[in-house]
């Protein structure tokens, strides 16, 4: 999967925006003003998902593509490298997966609102 393909997947989940607040070296994909996704757009082609903690380290075990995130806590966030050997469908489960992760952790309120956001799995 390439960077594009990814923006746009990360995108067409409801309530999803985008961003640059930390300068023009990585895009942040938001859902419900909440990080879930980062894009670097440096030399190289990574990406940043946020994961439970244990499936995090699984990951990282099974595939050498996928790495703790630099900069990020490293105990809910993985770095991905797509230009590696990582699978379209494992990707889209992984970006689904950090979306998942982080709207459980979103108010009631917003959930009750917005109930299309609780329906990605």
């Amino acid at each position: 999967m390439n960077i594009e393909s990814f923006r746009e997947y990360c995108l067409e989940l409801p309530m999803t925006s985008e961003d640059m607040p930390f300068g023009d070296d990585c895009l942040i994909i938001r859902v419900c003003g909440k990080i879930f996704a980062c894009i670097g757009l440096t030399s190289s082609d990574y990406v940043v998902l946020k994961c439970d903690p244990d499936y995090a380290i699984d990951l990282r075990d099974r595939y050498s593509d996928i790495q703790p995130a630099w900069h990020w806590n490293k105990k809910y966030w993985n770095q991905h490298n797509l230009d590696g050997f990582l699978s379209d469908d494992l990707v889209k489960s992984l970006i689904r997966h950090s979306y998942s992760e982080v709207v459980k952790k979103l108010p009631k309120k917003i959930k009750t609102e917005y109930p299309q956001i609780t329906q990605i799995s």
